[in-house]
């Protein structure tokens, strides 16, 4: 049987590792580092040591799918191993098409998890501290009330003009915090009328107002146990404003048309380019309400307040990019850089990555002149040294990670420097190293696994288990 079974296996193309002996078959689990485990029931007389092997293999990190192998009677013994884990099992006497099929089911399952795995990370990732670009020193003090915030479920007000990156930080928030596997419920209060506002906020019963043709459910019940955003909370109603008081003081939100309140359990995040003192004093905003919700403000400060970060952005910007034809990253002359430092930046960090988008799809050869930049750009008269369209500015080779208060580099010039402090063994870092390399060349393909595989030389089962080993890393 055992030989039967990984010849069919090796006729399609896996590679296997087949033990008939119980002890062989529990040491080499951690040393093939399987994708699926297939263990009979019965490995030895009148005793379900299968049961050893799927114990084992759920221990494993990231652990394998199993599927058993069961005799006539004993169904049951199966239902238990369904229950310890196992993924599916195959009742002998089978057909080899059957076989077959669980495989390929039970490895499509794997598959599923180790792409639900690599996501999660990568979206982790993406709104992790360090990825909010900046090394001034404004920046830096945000990155610490960010950091020591971030576990807590206080209110946080977040104050900034439109393209600071109010949005990422509260995702920031969220993505770190002990809420980050709930939901994290984003709306801008400012793009609906009244009335549907508060049905998006607070739901509303069936036959409540015209249109109402089904009960809903709204935005702060679906982020129980997450997140909400308020976006541009200043322009909220004076209405809304009293209600939204109501469920932060009473965790509790009464959807329209009905008459029994529910208990909620989500953390408020807001924001607003709006000078809420000034819309107090204005009697348009609910002093009371605007001392709830700035429990604890971070005010992030304008691209122009913060020039020296610009190369720092240029290169996070362009760094993911390739130039279509030339294959190659995109580079900039230097003086497009000193335009770049020069300008005021009313429309801040969005305003740069849109002017660098737009530069990078008209430039010719990947190298963004003055010629490809927006017509206001084009008029600045840029400060510092006067620079020839033929002095070349590489953002692309700025590969390492960008300098913040977190890993404690401060030279934005060369590459990062680990402090004495944070030195890791020689096969940490080469494993890092190579961990890195492999997201570049993901992100080279687009996410793209088998091209990535085929690019590094290695199976595609190789990058779902590097893949997963970042996961346990981080």
């Amino acid at each position: 049987m055992l030989q039967i079974v990984a010849e069919i296996l090796r006729d399609d193309g896996h590679e296997v590792f087949p033990f008939s002996n119980f002890n062989a078959g529990m040491e080499a689990l951690e040393s093939c580092a399987p994708e699926l485990v297939i263990t009979d029931l019965y490995l030895e007389r009148g005793r379900t040591r299968g049961l050893e092997i799927l114990r084992k293999a759920r221990t494993l990190h990231p652990p394998p799918t199993v599927l058993v192998i069961t005799g006539f009677g004993t169904i049951e013994t199966a239902v238990d191993a369904m229950k310890l884990g196992a993924y599916d099992y195959v009742e002998k006497p089978f057909k080899i098409d059957e076989l077959k099929l669980c495989i390929q089911r039970a490895l499509s399952y794997n598959e599923a998890v180790s792409e639900n795995v690599y996501l999660r990370k990568q979206l982790k990732k993406k709104y992790q501290f360090n990825q909010i670009i900046g090394n001034a020193p404004n920046m830096q003090a945000v990155f610490k009330m960010i950091e020591r915030v971030a576990s807590t479920d206080s209110t946080v007000l977040i104050l900034g003009e439109s393209g600071t990156g109010k949005e990422l930080v509260a995702r920031a928030l969220h993505f770190n915090s002990n809420r980050q596997f709930g939901p994290f419920i984003p709306i801008n209060c400012s793009a609906l009328p009244e009335n549907l506002l508060e049905s998006e906020l607070f739901g509303h019963r069936k036959g409540s107002f015209t249109g109402a043709i089904n009960d809903k459910k709204g935005l702060f019940q679906e982020a129980d146990g997450g997140t909400i955003f308020l976006d541009e909370i200043g322009s909220m109603s004076p209405t809304l404003q009293a209600r939204m008081l109501r469920v932060l003081q009473e965790k509790e939100v009464r959807r329209v048309g009905d008459n029994i309140a529910t208990c909620v359990n989500v953390r408020v995040i807001a924001a607003t380019h709006e000078p809420l003192e000034e819309r107090i004093k204005e009697d348009k905003f609910r002093e009371d309400l605007y001392y709830r919700l700035n429990v604890i403000s971070i005010g992030l400060p304008g691209l122009r307040e913060r020039l020296e970060d610009i190369p720092l952005l240029v290169a996070h910007f362009l760094n993911p990019k390739v130039h279509a034809g030339t294959g190659q990253p995109f580079r900039l002359t230097k003086k497009v850089m000193n335009i770049l430092c020069s300008y005021d930046w009313p429309g801040n960090v969005r305003e740069l990555e849109n002017a660098l988008e737009r530069a990078s799809v008209l430039c010719d050869a990947g190298l963004i002149k003055v010629a490809d930049l927006p017509p206001v750009l084009r008029k600045v008269d840029p400060k510092g040294e006067d620079c020839e369209e033929t002095e070349i500015f590489e953002p692309a080779i700025a590969d390492a990670p960008v300098p913040s208060v977190f890993d404690g580099t401060k030279d934005v010039s060369g590459p990062t420097v680990r402090p004495m402090s944070s030195l890791v063994p020689l096969k940490n870092f080469l494993r890092e190293q190579e961990l890195n390399y492999l997201n570049r060349v993901l992100a080279h393909t687009g996410g793209d696994k088998e091209k990535t595989a085929e690019v590094l030389g290695v199976s595609v089962a190789t990058v779902y288990r590097k893949l997963s080993e970042e996961e346990l890393v981080a």
